[in-house]
This record gives structure tokens, sequence and C-alpha cells, in this order.
């Protein structure tokens, strides 16, 4: 079945999640696959072969300096432009906290010019300040006018999971009360949920319910996993909002669409969470 996969990475060794041996040691217990990196091409041609358009997430950017990250940058719009029909586009990790409230600024709105397709903003608490935190007022406001979306990612991370002090990643910062709060003051903004929200997962679900600018994909977990009452409301009250995030390179698309289907949802949800729902969202947005 074709795949719109919301999130995942690179499986390249220039643009790899996991950064340090340490990181790259709980791969392994984490997420149960193995490192291996693989050529641009290669990688474009996995994408085709799986039926999948994906859209990228360097992720480590967040605590890279703003030089480092701006060759990243456009080496994700050269990859877009090469493969278009396997890479749909970029979510960008610009983070005022590191990279300057008014550098970064700037940084996102090179990006918003000189995008090749979809670009989105990613905020990720871990390891700094919420996305409810003011610091990002002016970035949503950038986000709105520019009429692209945020990814605000909710729950418990693998990084830094099994870590002395879990590497220094405090959960909290990902905890629903700030999706909420961002949701509420920004009822314009589009917003994506990121990941299951385990160990507040009702709590991610009632969010969801009382703000309908917020779309929900659920990288980083195999389904088998979820929740109780997130299996419940794949079918029922979020069908129409959940999204397939694959998490590639950590995840293979073929082990997670084998454990997807094993859930016993029906073919037409299978469709609205691989695809149909990526595709309402994605004619929302400019790319």
């Amino acid at each position: 079945m074709k795949l719109i996969d919301m999130h995942s990475h690179w499986g390249t060794e220039r643009g790899y999640v996991l950064r340090t041996a340490a990181e790259l040691a709980q791969q392994k217990k984490t997420w149960n696959s193995e490192t291996k990196y693989v050529t641009d091409e290669e990688m474009a041609n996995y994408f085709r072969a799986s039926q999948a358009q994906v859209i990228l997430d360097l992720g480590f950017t967040k605590f890279a300096p703003i030089q480092e990250i701006k060759p990243l940058h456009d080496y994700s719009f050269e990859m877009q432009r090469k493969y278009p029909d396997a890479i749909l586009g970029n979510w960008f990790h610009i983070d005022p906290m590191f990279h300057g409230k008014q550098e970064g600024l700037a940084e996102l709105r090179r990006c918003i010019d000189s995008k090749a397709g979809f670009i989105g903003l990613a905020v990720n608490g871990s390891g700094s300040v919420p996305a409810s935190d003011s610091v990002y007022d002016d970035y949503y406001k950038l986000c709105i006018e520019a009429s692209i979306p945020v990814l605000i990612f909710v729950g418990t991370t693998g990084l830094g999971a099994g870590l002395p002090g879990g590497n220094g990643i405090l959960l909290d910062s990902c905890h629903p009360r700030h999706l909420d709060m961002v949701a509420a003051r920004n009822p314009k903004l589009r917003i994506v949920a990121a990941r299951p929200g385990w160990p507040w997962q009702t709590e991610t679900i009632a969010v969801l319910m009382h703000k309908r600018n917020i779309w929900y994909e659920l990288h980083g977990w195999s389904p088998k996993y979820f929740a109780p009452d997130l299996k419940h409301d794949i079918a029922r009250r979020l069908q129409d909002r959940i999204m397939f995030g694959g998490d590639y390179p950590l995840y293979t698309f073929e082990r997670l669409t084998t454990e997807w289907k094993a859930e016993g949802y029906s073919e037409a949800i299978l469709e609205k969470v691989f695809h149909k729902n990526a595709e309402a969202f994605l004619s929302g947005v400019d790319r």
C-alpha cells in the first residue's frame, strides 16, 4: 500500500540521527535495529521500493551551531530537488535557545524562501525549553504567515534512553500540556503532534479532541506497543487525523506495515493512516 511517511530520518552517514558512540550503542536496545549507513541514492531507492514518500528530520541539528546547520539544510533541499518522488520535504529543528532567537528566526525565514517542497518547523522540548515557552512566539507567527506547520513532540523519547541521567533529557518538557498551550494561543497554526504521547497518552488524546488544529503522527514506536486507548481511538475518534510516521532508519517500512496490519484495523482505516490523512493535511499547507 502507498505510504506517506510524515516523520523519518536520514539513512546517510551525514544525516544519521544518532551521532555519538553512546547513542549508536543504544539503537539495538531501544529500537531493535542495527546501524547501517547508505548512500543518498540507496536511501531514495529504498523509499521508492517501499512505495513511500517521506518527510525527513535531521533531528540532531537542534544541538548544533547555526553555522553548521545551514549547510545541512541546504543538503536537505538539494536531496529533495534530486529525488522529489521519494522525498516530499523536511522538518527543520531551529531552536532559539541554541541558535539565538533572531539568528534562528532568520534561518527559518531563509529556509522558507529556499524550500524545494514541504517544510515545517520541528519543536522538541527534550534537552531545551518546552514548545509553550514564549521564546517561540515569533517563530509560530512566522509559520502562520508562511502557511507552514509545526511539529511538536510529545511523550517519552528514545534519545538518551538507558544513558546516565537520560543524557540530560527532561521528559516533562514534552508533556502534552505544552502542545495544548501552543494550540490554544495560536488557533491559526497547523500543528502535528509527534509520536505516541506515552506515558501521557490519555492526556494527549484529550488535547487532540479539544484542539482540532492538531494532527497526529506516530513515529518512534511499533504499533503493537501503543497504549490501549490509542489503539481504540485510531479506528474511532482519531481515524481522520492519525498519520503514519516511519522513523526510518531506526525502523524499516516492511516491519512497521506488517505490524500495523497485524493489529486488525480495517483496510479503510489503514488507507487513512498510511496515506489519505496525510494527503488531506498536506493539501492545506504551502509546499
